[in-house]
């Protein structure tokens, strides 16, 4: 790649960063119709879990890139993994209901993203699908 096409790249990743939760929030149900998948952080303990107020969440990421950038501090030694959207359907939605789990869609250093219900979550995955 060469040095234009990276400032460009950079330039738009971190002006999706930059956009407020709601915003995020469109931009990860696009990319993940577009892509058909999910994207967590694991650990060797298996899908990182965050805390927001007294809720436990999993926060989820439309690329593997911006899992990435939040993959930092201590989480540093966390790997992003991609999940199909099939697969999140019809068994993570059930196993986080199940786990009375939310959902941290597109979290940033600066916020912790839009938080949904599992079901939510899914309905709007869902959404998606029958626009197109």
């Amino acid at each position: 790649m060469n040095d234009a096409i990276a400032k460009r790249v950079e330039s738009e990743f971190d002006t999706i960063l930059a956009l407020g939760a709601k915003k995020r929030l469109a931009f990860m149900f696009e990319t993940v119709q577009k892509f058909k998948q999910v994207w967590i952080l694991n650990d060797e303990h298996g899908c990182v879990m965050l805390t927001n107020e007294d809720d436990d969440c999993v926060p989820v990421w439309p690329e593997r890139e911006y899992a990435q950038a939040w993959a930092t501090g201590e989480w540093q030694h966390c790997t992003p993994k991609a999940i199909p959207t099939k697969d999140w359907l019809s068994r993570w939605t059930p196993g986080l209901e199940q786990d009375d789990l939310l959902i941290a869609v597109f979290p940033t250093e600066q916020d912790d993203g839009t938080i949904l219900f599992p079901d939510e979550f899914d309905s709007q995955l869902r959404v998606v699908k029958q626009r197109l």
